[in-house]
């Protein structure tokens, strides 16, 4: 009974915790806050720009460059500042330096266990669908991976992670009743081709 309990309370824990992650990503694609949206997008927008002209170790190395020139041209700057008007300020990222950021033992094993949970779900799923437990789920697999490969013939992984960025710009709150019709349809077409391939029906849960 205790060991029933606990099971169910970890997982309504790690439901609790995906659903907070997709209502951040939510927040994001609805550009609800526009500067942490206008941020993300143009980061990642600039990132994969950045990858489609230079190598991943140039892209870091640059990176780190221009973070390090913008620190320390400031800490000459405040320092020089101190110097001119006789101050004692000290260092200037001394807030940020007293920051904790280590991390405990028990948020490192709360997102151990996150990404165990994940993991397994994942080899749990791609499992059901090689094995065909469900006829027409593998069927729909089969179809995605099938036009996946003209997909890859067609464009790499940047072009395709660049052209996801159009995410950010589609608005999804009026587009939200399109999307519901076309679950309806597929829906209706999944629902046919259950009732006229054998054994193609989903078990009664």
């Amino acid at each position: 009974m205790q060991a029933s309990t606990m099971a169910a309370a970890d997982s309504t824990k790690k439901e609790g915790f995906w659903s907070n992650w997709k209502c951040q990503v939510m927040e994001l694609l609805y550009w609800r806050n526009l500067k942490q949206s206008g941020f993300v997008f143009g980061s990642l927008l600039l990132l994969l720009f950045s990858l489609t002209q230079f190598s991943v170790v140039s892209v870091v190395a640059y990176l780190a460059l221009a973070a390090l020139s913008a620190t320390i041209s400031f800490r000459v700057y405040k320092s020089v500042l101190q110097a001119v008007q006789k101050t004692d300020e000290g260092h200037p990222f001394k807030a940020y330096l007293e920051v904790e950021m280590s991390l405990s033992h028990d948020q490192m094993q709360k997102y151990a266990e996150n990404a165990q949970y994940y993991i397994n779900s994942t080899l749990k799923e791609l499992r059901r669908l090689f094995l065909v437990q469900d006829l027409v789920d593998s069927l729909k697999f089969a179809v995605l991976m099938w036009l996946l490969t003209y997909l890859g013939a067609l464009f790499n992984g940047l072009t395709l992670l660049i052209m996801g960025e159009d995410l950010f710009l589609i608005p999804y709150a009026q587009i939200d009743q399109y999307l519901a019709l076309i679950r309806t349809q597929v829906n209706s077409v999944v629902g046919k081709i259950q009732e006229k391939i054998p054994g193609a029906k989903r078990k009664a849960e």
